[in-house]
């Protein structure tokens, strides 16, 4: 099975639970998806350059890199067709944390079964993404502490609906719970004074690191 691989490279993780330490980025292209603030629509357009790589041109690339952090990211890297053959051949290698990346519309629970299955970083897609509708709820049957769910808003109503979500789903007492502004549509001291007054006591407040330390819209960061 080949892969199309839009991008890869060493950076740091500039979300979740492993913020800020040293990762792999593997970029697939395609997404199902069209979301109002995605700041990757270049790698899902058709014409995408691209570079056809195997399960094991994957792993011998992550294993030369010497980072045991891995990200698996898009577009989305769960319709990528063949995903579940390159989850287990990083699964054989225990020395390695795989992490994917993935939008929320697509179901998780097929890929538990494979022997030391990859970390889930689960978006919800709140109202001003325009793709809320496309979300399977199914998903949060399966989430545990390994795995992260994240909010990425832009507006109050945005953050009311995250913490409807948390809260209906009790997603706080059983994953890493996230939330993060759409870059420059939401000020920090408004989502905080959220948390403030609605005592979201569990949830993370995030910014995309990479943002900040390079421009935001360079790639391969």
């Amino acid at each position: 099975m080949k892969f199309k691989v839009v991008e890869k490279f060493i950076s740091v993780n500039g979300e979740g639970p492993l913020s800020g330490q040293l990762v792999v980025f593997i970029r697939f292209a395609g997404c199902n998806l069209n979301c109002s603030y995605c700041d990757t629509t270049w790698a899902n357009k058709k014409d995408v350059n691209y570079d056809l790589m195997s399960s094991d041109d994957i792993y011998q690339y992550i294993k030369s890199t010497d980072i045991r952090n891995v990200t698996l990211t898009g577009g989305e890297p769960l319709l990528q067709e063949g995903i579940r053959e390159l989850l287990e051949v990083l699964s054989i290698d225990s020395l390695l944390h795989v992490e994917i990346e993935t939008n929320g519309s697509v179901l998780v629970n097929k890929f538990l079964s494979i022997d030391n299955p990859p970390s889930f970083t689960l978006d919800y897609k709140l109202p001003s993404s325009n793709m809320e509708s496309n979300m399977n709820l199914d998903n949060y049957e399966y989430m545990s502490y390994k795995d992260t769910v994240k909010f990425v808003a832009g507006s109050i109503i945005d953050l009311q609906k995250a913490k409807y979500i948390i809260d209906k789903y009790g997603l706080s007492s059983k994953t890493n719970v996230y939330i993060s502004p759409v870059f420059g549509q939401i000020s920090l001291e408004t989502m905080v004074e959220f948390m403030k007054n609605n005592k979201m006591n569990g949830v993370n407040l995030q910014m995309q690191l990479h943002k900040i330390i390079w421009d935001p819209n360079k790639r391969g960061v």
